[in-house]
């Protein structure tokens, strides 16, 4: 198996943040994921950063928007896997002892 490596292709955006401009680089799937999560949440994009910004510890913005879109996917993930159990445990016989 040959194996390509991936480019990482950073994009620079500058976005004003609860009053303060705010220079922010992560790499365009990011970006994407970040919208989708904004739509998601039926909310502007620029509210989402406010939120992260707002609640993030000492790391920078960048780092703390990949955290958010890492977390947000795996509780995704989470909530899904609950829901197969749920289903699963439905569909199964009502054992009586």
């Amino acid at each position: 198996m040959v194996r390509v490596p991936m480019k990482s292709q950073i994009v620079k955006r500058s976005v004003v943040v609860a009053g303060r401009k705010k220079s922010i680089n992560l790499e365009e799937t990011v970006w994407r994921a970040l919208k989708e999560i904004a739509t998601y949440r039926e909310v502007t994009l620029v509210a989402l950063l406010a939120t992260i910004d707002s609640t993030r510890n000492q790391e920078n913005l960048s780092s703390a928007v990949r955290l958010f879109v890492l977390n947000f996917y795996r509780a995704q993930l989470e909530i899904r896997d609950r829901h197969n159990v749920i289903e699963t445990a439905l569909r199964s016989p009502i054992r009586s002892h």
